[in-house]
């Protein structure tokens, strides 16, 4: 056994079923076992080689009877950006009105993934 080889267990949340997987990866080399379908397969894969999450926090919101706005991303980012994502995310202040969906920042530090609103607002 060379010392990258590492084996990890989960539990594939592609669908329903929750196969449980059997990872071990030697470097970039990554070998799955226990999935019962090619997605089980490639959600191992692409959680040991990049994972990516999406990102659901709050920001200020400049309304008295509200003052925090849910927020979300609208697509995983990589892992390794949540931290200066949710840095960004609680410095913001938003003024109403805010629609759901609503984009607040826009393509966070160039990856396409947008930090959009997950509430309607409307002004008082």
């Amino acid at each position: 056994m060379s010392p990258d080889k590492n084996t990890k267990e989960m539990i594939c949340i592609v669908c329903p079923v929750g196969c449980h997987l059997q990872v071990t990866t030697d470097g970039e080399e990554v070998k799955v076992t226990g999935n019962r379908c090619s997605r089980g397969e490639e959600y191992a894969r692409e959680e040991m080689l990049s994972p990516k999450r999406v990102v659901t926090a709050t920001c200020r919101l400049e309304d008295p009877q509200h003052p925090r706005l849910p927020v979300k991303t609208d697509a995983p980012l990589p892992f390794e950006q949540i931290e200066e994502l949710l840095a960004e995310v609680y410095s913001l202040s938003v003024k109403p009105p805010v629609k759901v969906g609503q984009v607040l920042i826009e393509d966070f530090a160039a990856t396409g993934v947008n930090l959009v609103s997950s509430r309607t607002i409307q002004t008082q």
